[in-house]
């Protein structure tokens, strides 16, 4: 089946939300991650907790996807790339080599995020220009923390939003969601094993559920 994308218009620019919880900006070439979350599992075993193996290669599977299909020329990880300082095994480091050796082209930008602070900033051999909050680029304010910019529009993460989508009796799906509010959007987190807080719903807040292969907006 083929992924579909939920076309949306923020900041007057035409962009994708897309079912692998990522953003895409056609027009700048620029694909927008949030929540990345690289080595939770490997941190968590290392803490004596049984959680499966391979999370970092899936994770690095998808973006691999991502790539192919979208072809960008700049990726903007939204904080928490690396999960935390536990994280940085040799084998979650080799993988991260091997990734950014296929995609040595394309420039990427993390804007930091409170996992980042303690997990340290990604390894100088990744090539990943790190920076603060809000990195502004084109119309949009970059942050990892939802907030309100004076002129530009603010894509966010942090939160893992999600919402729950009912069925029929008491049958109900907690999903991903992205959520816009006003002059600012939270995507959901990229990375798995992250959770997830169920947004309220708020006057003016539009939701975008994620699931089954598509993006699609739903009540609020």
């Amino acid at each position: 089946m083929t992924p579909t994308p939920c076309r949306v218009e923020w900041a007057g620019e035409l962009l994708q939300l897309l079912p692998e919880r990522a953003l895409w900006w056609p027009a700048g070439r620029v694909l927008f991650i949030a929540d990345l979350h690289i080595g939770k599992a490997a941190a968590y075993r290392a803490l004596g907790q049984p959680v499966p193996g391979g999370t970092t290669q899936e994770n690095l599977a998808r973006l691999d996807g991502l790539i192919g299909q979208h072809r960008p020329e700049h990726i903007i990880f939204l904080g928490d790339f690396l999960h935390a300082a536990a994280a940085r095994t040799a084998a979650v480091l080799a993988a991260l080599d091997a990734w950014r050796a296929r995609h040595a082209a394309i420039a990427m930008t993390l804007v930091r995020g409170n996992h980042d602070s303690h997990a340290g900033d990604p390894p100088a051999t990744l090539r990943i220009e790190v920076v603060s909050e809000p990195h502004l680029l084109g119309p949009f304010a970059c942050c990892h923390h939802p907030q309100t910019h004076p002129t530009h529009f603010v894509l966010a993460g942090h939160l893992h939003p999600a919402r729950r989508v009912h069925g029929r009796g008491r049958d109900s799906l907690r999903l991903p969601c992205f959520v816009s509010d006003g002059q600012q959007a939270v995507l959901p987190a990229f990375g798995e094993f992250t959770g997830g807080w169920l947004a309220e719903a708020a006057p003016g807040r539009r939701f975008y559920a994620v699931g089954g292969g598509a993006v699609w907006p739903i009540p609020g």
